[in-house]
């Protein structure tokens, strides 16, 4: 009489009708009602009788092979008079101790990204985890919750509504990673029906196609109160508010792009959305931005995150645009600010002013007899946006060199 291995894998696989089916050595196959099929280790601990599960057995999940090495090493605890489960929850305990949302997203990638073919792809998903997910990175995985999750949403939801619904997907995909490799259990946090669906607003309620804007004649004002709050972000700030790069454009720029002698910045075509180097003109004040840094370099990144292997967190500036009660103003508006100043009240041409937003040039024939990218008269217009948004009185500003060391993003 086999004490053991009663099973077999078709029996398993086909088994339907309500009950127990013993595989021995305490061991079960538990069907229910539903039929749904679920295995069991069972045992006596301290006079009393416990189940331990040891997961689905539905296809795909665990085999009769697998659930037969985990029974086994539940016999094995018991002969050295330890409880199986106690033991179970000891190694998942460490195991989870180690495993932050931020280790568990550079696993993710490491093993989904080799089947991207496409480097822009790739980099999205690097982007959106390793930059827009960053308050996540120091979480235990197996603690978040869909708290944690709105946090990180909630200041993009409204303002980039695409990057924010893609940012949440690729969140649950690695809390989803995370569960299959028994970091974590229980329902994702990420998750969109009957959970983040009822707490955030559905993208189609959403106004589409526009940043919310400040009006340019607000603009001095504005920097007066974004030079008195001493962090990394309100220099990042002006910065892109200087240049009207995009953000992503400017929390990646690193030092060997800037051309102090020349007052030049060029982006490399890797981080711009069309594709091509782009040379953005440095006003007087967005040197001085630099220059002050630079006197604090840490690292690659101009304006450095919390470690120098990453740039600062653009919800920094969005945060910080929340404490200033900015709340309906978002970063990429204010290029919508300067295209509206440009148009209203200066003669500057209008494909110059598109060149500096480095906006694709629409018509055909247009595109393609421009060689050059007008750079002697976009000095002149930076120059001049940089004068008019200068603060008309320069009173209770706090000096840049007085702002929190590198990789503060207060």
């Amino acid at each position: 009489m086999r004490s053991l291995h009663k099973l077999t894998t078709r029996k398993v696989d086909s088994v339907r009708k309500k009950g127990r089916y013993s595989d021995g050595g305490n061991l079960y196959l538990v069907v229910t009602a539903a039929g749904t099929r679920q295995w069991v280790f069972r045992y006596r601990w301290n006079e009393g009788e416990k189940e331990m599960g040891l997961g689905s057995a539905a296809p795909g999940r665990v085999s009769l092979a697998m659930a037969r090495k985990l029974a086994q090493a539940a016999r094995d605890a018991l002969s050295e008079r330890k409880d199986p489960m106690a033991v179970r929850n000891d190694a998942q305990q460490s195991l989870r101790s180690i495993r932050t949302f931020g280790k568990v997203a550079e696993e993710f990638l490491k093993a989904k990204s080799a089947g991207w073919r496409n480097p822009k792809h790739r980099a999205q998903w690097n982007y959106s985890l390793q930059t827009l997910a960053a308050p996540l990175h120091p979480k235990q995985v197996h603690r978040i919750e869909n708290t944690d999750v709105l946090e990180v949403l909630r200041p993009l939801w409204q303002s980039v509504p695409e990057t924010a619904r893609r940012l949440r997907g690729r969140i649950e995909s690695v809390l989803g990673f995370a569960t299959l490799k028994k970091y974590r259990s229980g329902g994702n946090p990420a998750r969109w029906k009957d959970n983040l669906k009822e707490l955030l607003s559905r993208h189609d309620e959403l106004s589409r196609g526009h940043h919310a804007a400040l009006p340019y004649d607000q603009m001095p004002e504005f920097i007066t109160d974004l030079r008195a709050r001493a962090s990394l972000a309100a220099s990042a700030l002006e910065f892109v508010i200087l240049t009207v790069c995009r953000t992503n454009e400017v929390l990646g720029a690193q030092w060997p792009e800037i051309d102090f002698a020349k007052k030049l910045w060029t982006i490399p075509a890797s981080r711009m959305k069309m594709k091509r180097d782009h040379r953005v003109p440095l006003s007087d004040r967005a040197v001085e931005i630099l220059k002050q840094l630079r006197a604090d370099q840490w690292g690659p990144y101009i304006f450095p995150g919390l470690t120098m292997k990453q740039p600062l967190s653009n919800m920094s500036m969005l945060m910080l645009l929340r404490r200033m009660n900015y709340k309906n103003v978002t970063t990429h508006g204010f290029r919508s600010s300067f295209r509206d100043w440009t148009s209203e009240t200066t003669s500057f041409p209008h494909e110059v002013c598109e060149q500096a937003l480095a906006h694709k040039i629409k018509d055909k024939s247009e595109a393609a007899y421009r060689r050059g990218d007008m750079l002697a008269k976009r000095v002149k217009l930076m120059d001049a946006w940089a004068g008019y948004i200068e603060p008309r009185t320069t009173n209770n500003v706090i000096p840049l060199s007085q702002s929190p060391r590198r990789g503060t993003e207060a």
